[in-house]
């Protein structure tokens, strides 16, 4: 039976296998007998208690460990094997002598323990002469492992001024010895550099400080700590890593100006908001610690205040209110400064802020004119005469030297104004045309050109009741056959230019030539409105069919004024319900003018688009193309009385020397007959404008003093309801100066004002 020999109490087998470490002499450690006692040997409890065991130390040499069956005799025929983990590779056997060799270093931290199993084969038979036995070889530990610091090196970040044992940092090193075996991972850690600040824990490696740290002296420390292991006996190994501890800022530093005196200058033209210059205090914190805030610590003037460059932390001194030299050229304020953020542990750093004296000079410039007031307002009468006075602006210069002052108005021509700043008009006022004036008045130096000045000058037109009332629109009055007595036939309004309708208060009467009217009377409402009632009962179109109705309208003002407005009602023929059938033949025609016209114009339009299409047919004029070009002509006159015939000179749009014969023209009294004939025709509308349109034609084709091409003929055709056709001006130049005008009595009442202006030469003298 294979087996090891019994182990004495209190021995290991390692004592009995004592060996120098990396000796590489082979040799036998221990030969296994066969004896009685084996299995009391004792051997760790996680293994089988049949199996075998022996300790090997860790980096010890190849030392052999024999097995020797008990019935080998010494007969040559035995041979030995090994079997299992390493077997071959880190252990082998000799097969003779059962010595089993290592052949390479062991290190008990790749593999502490290797089970193997042993065999013995008797060689002339092949038989195995015993079972196999399985040993165990465990390898015990040596202190071949320094210590590692596997975090480092270190960083660590403290503030400043902490108390002393503040922690700041741990450290840890590692072993990769066996801890159960003596002290070989056993850890001691002492400070080789940083005293007197810091301090670490032997056993913890806890770094605390040991006395308080300014950062301002220094921000900054490199520590060295050491481990060693075996408690730091003899023969331990050592390793060392390093902590680097930066201090952070508080603020325990207050700002200091680094100047106790200060002296800017401004200048007396500078608009307030104005930088005048900078200060500038100094904090040994950092960051936000080193935020400091200026203030004015005295100034009685109260024009000056200073505020901070948060990317610079100076102080910026701005002008808050504007200085005049004249009034005072120089100042002096003391400023002062405190940080921003103070924590209430660090109060007592910053009691007492810093302060610093500025003296502000103030620089003497030559300044524009300034007026007596900001704005003027003025008022005046309209209507008065030229040269009237308006008001007086006033500027003085506000330098020491007292330029004189010229005065002028931009861009007016309404009012003037003279050297000593007196406005005057130079034109009549009307409120109703302009109720305001704004006017621009500079004010100039004498000495200095360069210096103007302006002010906003506003005159107000004062109104005086310069116009009569009116009627506020044009009525159209009716008034039925059968209409009873004190039927409201229309309400009537009015307006006046000179005020505003708020103010106005209107008075409506029949004027005095029509008080013995019995047909219709007035009622004033007393609103500014009157209503216009039947007089009488029943109406005749027949025998009267338009009634003219003189309305006097008065106003309130000072003085008042009146004026007569006409107000012309028609009689028509009503059904029952009241509604107009037949009505005045007046209104009848103008009706039918006003069809007429836009009858005409369409009319108009086809005579030039067909005209427009045989144009491209044919040419009228073979000259035209030599001597002529096309035109349209448009004539948007009115007329200009006698200079009409003066206003267009054909004659020269042609470039031959002969002129055609003109022909004689008809005199204005000959085309107003003609005119009003033509609206007294009765018959259906289209044929009374096609005859009228083809004689224009044919009055045109045969003008010899007509253009000869193309031209827009515009025909001023009032219609049959026009009884008093035209009274254009034009072609008086060549009329009769002997005109008898008597025909105007036949048209009507209202024409008849006209023909007492234009009437027979003897009714005239009478």
């Amino acid at each position: 039976m294979l087996g090891f020999p019994l182990l004495w109490p209190g021995l290991t087998a390692a004592a009995l296998c004592k060996t120098e470490k990396g000796s590489q002499e082979a040799r036998p450690c221990w030969r296994v007998k066969r004896g009685w006692m084996w299995n009391q040997f004792s051997v760790p409890e996680e293994l089988n208690t049949s199996n075998y065991h022996c300790i090997w130390k860790l980096n010890s040499p190849s030392l052999p460990l024999q097995l020797r069956s008990d019935l080998d005799n010494g007969n040559s025929s035995f041979q030995y094997k090994l079997l299992g983990d390493g077997a071959g590779s880190i252990f082998v056997i000799d097969n003779r002598t059962g010595d089993i060799f290592a052949k390479q270093k062991l290190d008990r931290e790749e593999r502490s323990s290797y089970i193997l199993r042993a065999q013995v084969i008797d060689s002339t038979t092949g038989k195995a002469v015993e079972p196999e036995s399985e040993f165990v070889i465990r390898v015990s530990d040596i202190n071949d492992n320094e210590p590692k610091f596997l975090d480092g090196p270190y960083e660590a970040i403290v503030p400043e001024m902490s108390p002393e044992g503040s922690f700041v940092i741990q450290v840890t090193a590692s072993d990769a010895d066996d801890p159960a075996s003596g002290n070989n991972a056993r850890l001691l850690y002492s400070l080789q550099r940083g005293q007197p600040y810091f301090s670490v824990e032997p056993t913890t490696g806890v770094i605390r400080i040991s006395s308080k740290m300014d950062r301002e002296l220094q921000d900054e420390y490199l520590v060295i700590i050491q481990a060693k292991d075996m408690i730091g006996l003899p023969g331990a190994l050592s390793a060392t890593t390093s902590v680097l501890i930066k201090l952070s800022d508080v603020n325990d530093n207050k700002p200091i100006f680094k100047e106790s005196l200060y002296r800017l200058t401004v200048s007396e033209s500078a608009p307030t908001g104005t930088s005048i210059g900078k200060i500038m205090a100094s904090d040994n914190d950092i960051g936000e610690n080193a935020e400091m805030d200026y203030s004015v610590e005295e100034d009685d003037s109260q024009t000056f205040d200073i505020i901070t460059d948060n990317e610079t932390q100076e102080g910026i001194v701005i002008l808050k209110k504007k200085v005049d030299f004249e009034h005072k050229n120089h100042y002096r304020i003391r400023a002062k400064v405190r940080n921003r953020h103070v924590d209430k542990q660090l109060v007592e750093y910053h009691v007492e802020p810093s302060t610093t004296v500025i003296k502000v000079q103030v620089g003497d410039e030559d300044e524009p004119p300034v007026f007596v007031q900001p704005y003027y307002i003025f008022e005046i009468d309209e209507g008065r005469p030229h040269g009237s006075f308006v008001g007086t602006v006033s500027a003085t210069d506000p330098d020491q030297r007292k330029s004189p002052i010229g005065y002028s108005i931009t861009r007016n021509k309404v009012f003037s104004i003279d050297v000593n700043g007196t406005i005057v008009t130079t034109a009549s006022l009307d409120r109703e045309i302009s109720a305001w004036y704004n006017l621009s008045v500079s004010a100039t130096e004498k000495y200095n050109t360069q210096q103007i000045s302006q002010v906003p000058v506003y005159v107000q037109v004062l109104n005086i009741n310069d116009h009569a009332p009116e009627f506020s629109e044009y009525y159209r009055t009716f008034v039925c056959e059968n209409a009873e007595a004190g039927q409201v036939i229309q309400t009537i309004s009015a307006k006046d230019k000179d005020a505003s309708i708020e103010n106005h208060h209107f008075y409506f009467n029949l004027s005095t030539e029509d008080t013995n009217n019995s047909s219709f009377i007035i009622i004033d409402n007393q609103d500014n409105t009157a209503v216009i009632l039947t007089n009488r009962t029943g109406f005749r179109l027949q025998e009267e069919s338009v009634f003219y109705l003189p309305i006097l309208i008065a106003d309130n003002g000072i003085p008042p004024l009146t004026s007569t407005n006409t107000l012309t009602v028609y009689v028509c023929d009503c059904d029952a319900s009241g509604s107009t059938q037949t009505c005045s033949k007046e209104e009848r025609l103008l009706a039918l003018a006003f069809r007429t016209e836009v009858i005409l114009a369409v009319l108009i339009c086809v005579m030039i688009i067909f005209g427009l299409k045989q144009r491209r047919k044919q040419t009228l004029f073979p000259e035209k193309g030599e001597d002529f070009r096309e035109n349209i002509f448009r004539y948007d006159d009115e007329g200009g009385g006698e200079e009409d015939t003066q206003a267009f000179d054909l004659a020269q749009l042609r470039r031959s020397t002969v002129m055609r014969e003109r022909r004689a023209r008809k005199t204005t009294s000959d085309e107003i007959r003609s005119f009003y004939r033509q609206s007294l025709q009765v018959g259906p509308d289209s044929a009374i404008f096609r005859k009228f349109i083809l004689e224009k034609l044919e009055e045109a084709n045969t003008d010899p003093c007509a253009p000869p091409f193309d031209s827009l003929q515009t025909y001023a055709f009032e219609g049959t309801g026009s009884l008093a056709s035209s009274l254009s001006s034009l072609d008086s130049v060549v009329s009769d100066q002997d005109e008898n005008y008597d025909y105007l009595n036949e048209l009507g009442p209202r024409f008849k004002r006209l023909a007492y202006m234009f009437g027979s030469t003897t009714q005239s003298n009478n």
